[in-house]
């Protein structure tokens, strides 16, 4: 984890990006983890290794998109990732692509893929494992909400675009305080939506992106499935041992329920994947919620999370033959 926070998270060095916003860095080398010229994971199969960005084989190829849980933070190697396992797990003419990108929400994911497909050859299956995120952001105040959500660290992005923005109106002759009315923003926009209003937010941005993956899968004949990923408190409401301890010490340092309250119980998880699954249904879009899978598919004291959104190798291999048994 600590090779992951070297470069990897909000603490670390972020590659701001025009669309996306940020992506990952580039060319970056470690026993851990490896990303392309491009900074997508490297995914290893069968002899082999594979990115978007890189060694891209011939085709036909599979393609894994989603957040941070995709690209496979907690993996401790690049070949414990979930591309990886897939790719092993089915053989090595059929690889699997990391798309993943870390700390993006349905509009990046999709803004992803739409930046890079032209570097693929024929795509047979996309999956797209996601769902957290959309649903964690949905409960930042309205006014950093925008038409399509809001998005890791948006408030440095909006702070300095208000910076800017009174900055041209004094240098267009307006007063100091009539440049700094462009900060000031109604009760309604500072408030936390209710649970009701973030869950109907996050299907709604959701099952719309996954409109447009429909399409695009369906222009390029491949098969596309979303799997809503799993929470460590969707799966089981007390941790296995490992669990417990490394939970623990996490909150120390930033407290998840805090952050994230009424959305981390079992049962809004269930709700969520029901609404969304309804969505998915209307679309004609495979879908399947994978809590309830994992849950049935492993003890109550099995290690598969190393924080409570992230995999352990365990945990991914688990995930991984899910997936290949369900897809």
């Amino acid at each position: 984890m600590l090779k992951y926070a070297e470069r990897f998270d909000d603490r670390a060095e972020i590659r701001w990006m025009p669309y996306l916003m940020y992506f990952h860095p580039t060319d970056h080398r470690s026993s851990v983890v490896n990303t392309d010229r491009l900074g997508f994971r490297i995914a290893e199969g069968p002899g082999a290794r594979a990115s978007a960005g890189g060694n891209v084989p011939d085709g036909p190829v599979n393609v894994i998109a989603g957040s941070s849980t995709v690209f496979g933070i907690g993996a401790s190697n690049d070949g414990a990732t979930l591309a990886s396992r897939l790719w092993h797990l089915q053989g090595a003419d059929r690889p699997w692509l990391n798309f993943g990108g870390r700390s993006h929400n349905s509009t990046q994911e999709l803004l992803l893929f739409t930046l890079y497909r032209h570097l693929l050859p024929r795509i047979d299956r996309i999956v797209l494992l996601s769902g957290f995120n959309d649903l964690g952001l949905a409960r930042l105040p309205r006014w950093m909400q925008g038409d399509d959500g809001a998005f890791f660290n948006c408030h440095e992005y909006y702070e300095q675009i208000d910076q800017l923005k009174i900055r041209q109106r004094r240098e267009a002759g307006a007063s100091r305080r009539e440049a700094n009315r462009v900060t000031d923003r109604s009760a309604a926009d500072l408030a936390v939506p209710d649970l009701d209003t973030q869950i109907a937010d996050a299907v709604e941005r959701t099952v719309r992106h996954l409109d447009t993956w429909r399409l695009l899968a369906a222009g390029l004949g491949a098969k596309l499935t979303y799997v809503l990923q799993p929470l460590a408190p969707w799966v089981r409401e007390k941790p296995a041992p490992e669990e417990e301890l490394i939970f623990g010490e996490l909150d120390q340092l930033a407290n998840f329920g805090k952050a994230y309250g009424d959305i981390s119980r079992m049962d809004v998880g269930r709700r969520y994947a029901d609404e969304l699954a309804q969505g998915c249904q209307k679309l004609g879009v495979q879908m399947f919620d994978l809590s309830p899978l994992l849950a049935d598919a492993t003890a109550a004291d099995e290690w598969l999370f190393v924080d409570r959104i992230h995999f352990t190798d365990h945990g991914h291999d688990v995930v991984a033959r899910l997936l290949d048994a369900n897809l």
